[in-house]
């Protein structure tokens, strides 16, 4: 889940419905300055299918310690602190499923997938936050994580280089799409430098505009300005007392759907 608030709303959005609009990222992306990444098909198959392992979870929502609904944040742009407040178990099994269910589909994407899945836990994590208890869980994952890598990559005959560049661009999109899922409001540069057709990478700055509009430089979009519908549930805080009322309300509210603009800078 990600996670917005007003005064009297807890602003909700799923990680499936965050991945869909990551993939339509994916889909708008390419002009006369960036171009697709090599093996497109199955990149974009990974940006859309990346976070499938939070359907079960989402499905059933959890509330944290302090009573808010567990999610990722704004405060976690950039980072994975805390592993979004869940127990580290519970997250690297939903990071196994999300590997093993695009495995089962598109064995390439899910190397993306696995590639991702390792970043959060390593790179973008906060390491101190792992108990004693779970640490060499951890380590063992990442281990089991990044040899699946290697010998799907032998299987197939892909080139690293390849997967490399499509999990830059995977991690590219999906950071836009909770900059904008949570309503984040100052400018950020997007994970990873994007290539343009030469080859000279660029760094791609979003600035917020207005709560639905948000402005990047340089443009990596076919169209000057992009409109995109994302589905998300607005829930009165009070009538979230605990985790049984709050899945009662999460399943008993459809989804608004909300627009998101994106304009050249």
């Amino acid at each position: 889940m990600i996670r917005a608030e007003t005064e009297l709303h807890w602003i909700l959005v799923t990680h499936p419905h965050h991945a869909h609009l990551a993939g339509q990222f994916a889909d708008a992306w390419g002009n006369d300055q960036f171009v697709h990444p090599a093996s497109y098909d199955d990149i974009r198959y990974a940006v859309y299918h990346h976070d499938d392992g939070w359907l079960k979870r989402d499905a059933a929502p959890s509330l944290t310690a302090s009573g808010k609904p567990e999610a990722f944040t704004s405060a976690l742009v950039g980072a994975y602190s805390a592993f979004e407040e869940i127990d580290l178990p519970a997250y690297l099994e939903i990071r196994r499923q999300a590997t093993a269910e695009v495995a089962a589909v598109n064995p390439v994407a899910a190397v993306v997938v696995s590639m991702h899945t390792v970043n959060l836990l390593t790179e973008q994590a906060d390491l101190e936050s792992i108990r004693a208890e779970h640490r060499d869980a951890h380590a063992e994952f990442i281990r089991s994580q990044q040899t699946w890598q290697h010998q799907t990559m032998l299987k197939h005959g892909i080139e690293p280089a390849t997967m490399q560049r499509g999990f830059e661009f995977l991690q590219c999109c999906d950071n836009l799409s909770p900059i904008t899922c949570s309503g984040y409001n100052q400018p950020r540069v997007l994970r990873h430098r994007q290539p343009d057709v030469h080859g000279e990478l660029h760094e791609i700055v979003c600035t917020p505009v207005s709560e639905s509009i948000w402005q990047l430089s340089p443009w990596p979009f076919a169209e000057p300005r992009v409109s995109f519908t994302l589905p998300r549930r607005s829930l009165p805080k009070s009538a979230v007392k605990d985790t049984a009322s709050f899945q009662e309300v999460f399943q008993a509210t459809e989804p608004d759907l909300i627009s998101l603009t994106l304009v050249a800078g």
